[in-house]
């Protein structure tokens, strides 16, 4: 990032920093079966933000958004969306409370076309009015999925069902978008362009929770950043700090 991107993100970090607090986890436990996956995980996302999650494999970073997104339930904690208790919403309704969810492995529907897909984002919507002027500003973000319209999902690369997961997420118009590795498996030249949509989609006015496995790329873009580790927050700063910091440059960009 050039210095004065970096000014940039600065600026953007204090002026987040006065915006009210749109998604709240606080103390949240999560198990498989017996297996504590999260313990006691507490982060907060700020109106305007994007916040990334970063950590190893294994370390509780897509636990933690499929906890928030109503696909898991905590056993103890609790999870809150402007002010309001989620915690043990179903995943449907936890949509309509503003919070859209774009899976790890993209999840997309194959053996749908991309209209399709695009059009069950939108299936909870009740303002169906507005539902294909949002669909042209997914083009607009990939202008490939519009060329691919009427293709079946299944058959499109890597990236672009990468691009389709997205932006079927969009489609539920979220207050807070839930991003969980939109780089994986992708060439590094599409992971560029990956990344510079996320900064377009947080311009035009969505807030982000990015969970990313390259840790770079994911600081490089957010305002903050926590760090997880076997289901702990063991730091918490500025993700400009974070790209500083001695330990997160060792454990998670590669450096001796």
């Amino acid at each position: 990032m050039s210095d004065q991107a970096q000014e940039r993100a600065t600026g953007a970090v204090g002026a987040a920093n006065d915006r009210a607090t749109m998604l709240e986890v606080e103390d949240v436990h999560t198990f498989y079966g017996q297996i504590e996956a999260l313990k006691g995980v507490s982060l907060h996302v700020r109106e305007g933000e994007i916040v990334t999650l970063i950590g190893g494999n294994g370390a509780g970073k897509t636990t933690t958004l499929r906890t928030i997104s109503g696909l898991m339930h905590p056993r103890q904690g609790s999870i809150k969306m402007q002010g309001r208790t989620i915690t043990n919403l179903p995943a449907h309704d936890v949509v309509s409370q503003g919070i859209s969810h774009s899976p790890e492995g993209r999840r997309i529907f194959a053996r749908m076309s991309v209209r399709e897909n695009l059009e069950l984002g939108a299936y909870q919507r009740k303002d169906r009015a507005t539902v294909q002027s949002d669909m042209d500003r997914v083009f607009e973000l990939f202008p490939r999925l519009k060329e691919r319209v009427t293709q079946k999902a299944g058959t499109m690369s890597g990236g672009e069902q990468q691009m389709l997961a997205m932006g079927r997420a969009l489609m539920a118009k979220p207050k807070v978008l839930l991003l969980d590795e939109p780089s994986m498996g992708l060439a590094p030249i599409l992971v560029e362009q990956i990344f510079n949509i996320v900064r377009e989609i947080n311009a035009q006015g969505t807030t982000i929770l990015l969970v990313e496995q390259n840790a770079l790329m994911a600081l490089s873009v957010a305002h903050r950043g926590y760090v997880i580790e076997t289901g702990n927050i063991v730091l918490h700063d500025d993700a400009r700090a974070l790209q500083q910091n001695e330990m997160v440059r060792k454990a998670y960009l590669g450096e001796e």
